[in-house]
């Protein structure tokens, strides 16, 4: 109480106190700018520049396409102040209908593809908005069960899109359908009361609805059109991918909430709730998940010279120096190494993992001989 007086006594300190607050949140909203720039000057010096080279960049944009466009519809919702964790098995879902109605016709498998999204969307929100279910459980709960029914359509094989498809993956096109997808977006959660509708509820529901919002229709709205983005996305998954297997769509609910979180998307959505978010927390994702995958090779192949380096050595050691004691202590080290050296391999390829298995084996088994050497010398 006596701050505020003697600021309402003396105008230039609640000026200044003013100032620093007004400044504090022009911070907050460059947080997630900042965050970016941080994310990418960080990996460019780990990765040594190779991240910014124009090859690099263009992979980096070709992996993101679907990931934008199905922020889309994930922003939507998570500005009312709710979630959905199905949106990676809906994508499964949705792209198997696309690459199995691409064998008839284009629009057709287009058209497929958004209507199966819409109507899981509407199932969610049923049950979330009729049934009083909370949103995340909902949606978790058909995240299982649409996994199930990918891995069903997918028993014997992969479902295969039509040779066709695969010829519209090209830069320039799919690059303007996301822009597209974007402005539209943009525009209609902008300048539509559906925008300002969305963040009323998730500023506070109870409010909104006394303010005349037709909360249960608003959300029943959003989590079909939701489905209908994400449709959408599946369609340019199939362009990427060209077939469908049963891990599709696999941890996509999770890197969109990265990239949200990324982008300065609070949670419970309301009106902090900003559009950039979706740009600016999937650019974050895309060049954090490039520069760590980049990071990891570079370091897991550091861990493989150095082990072949004390391997050189140890041969020198134990066969000609016949310091067996040494030895040991030298093939402890480098058993630790390949350790290492498997655990980074297992991370990026199992495959490379499981193939260093049998050489952990094997020098594991060679220190037993060369203990037992020392100890009979």
């Amino acid at each position: 109480m006596a701050t505020t007086n003697d600021a309402a006594l003396d105008p230039k300190k609640g000026a200044a106190e003013a100032k620093k607050s007004f400044d504090l949140s022009a911070v907050k909203d460059f947080l997630p700018l900042i965050g970016f720039v941080v994310i990418l000057a960080f990996f460019a010096i780990a990765t040594g520049g190779s991240i910014l080279t124009p090859k690099n960049i263009t992979l980096i944009l070709s992996g993101g396409y679907m990931l934008m466009i199905a922020a889309c519809g994930v922003w939507m919702i998570m500005a009312m102040g709710c979630l959905d964790f199905s949106q990676g098995s809906m994508l499964g879902v949705s792209c198997a209908v696309v690459c199995a109605l691409s064998q008839y016709n284009l629009v057709l498998a287009i058209l497929g593809g958004i209507a199966t999204g819409a109507v899981i969307g509407l199932i969610n929100a049923l049950f979330h908005v009729k049934g009083q279910i909370q949103s995340f459980v909902v949606t978790m709960c058909m995240m299982f069960l649409l996994r199930g029914v990918c891995a069903f359509l997918t028993t014997e094989k992969p479902v295969q899109a039509a040779g066709y498809i695969t010829g519209f993956n090209n830069m320039p096109l799919l690059m303007g359908i996301t822009i597209a997808v974007l402005v539209i977006t943009f525009v209609i959660t902008r300048f539509t009361c559906l925008g300002h509708n969305l963040k009323a509820i998730g500023a506070n529901e109870k409010g909104a609805r006394f303010a005349g919002i037709k909360v249960q229709k608003t959300k029943i709205l959003v989590y079909v059109a939701a489905g209908c983005i994400t449709g959408f996305a599946a369609f340019i998954n199939a362009v990427k991918i060209g077939s469908v297997t049963a891990t599709s769509g696999n941890m996509l609910e999770t890197q969109l909430l990265i990239a949200m979180v990324l982008g300065g998307m609070p949670i419970n959505g309301g009106a902090r709730a900003r559009f950039s978010n979706v740009v600016i927390g999937v650019a974050s994702y895309l060049v954090y998940a490039s520069g760590a995958s980049r990071v990891r090779r570079e370091r897991a192949l550091t861990f493989y010279a150095l082990q072949l380096g004390m391997n050189f050595f140890w041969s020198i050691i134990f066969f000609s120096l016949e310091m067996y004691l040494t030895a040991f202590i030298w093939l402890v080290g480098m058993w630790m190494l390949i350790l290492i050296c498997t655990v980074l391999f297992w991370h990026i390829d199992r495959r490379a993992g499981r193939l260093m298995l049998p050489y952990l084996a094997w020098v594991a088994f060679a220190g037993y001989l060369n203990m037992g050497i020392f100890l009979l010398n």
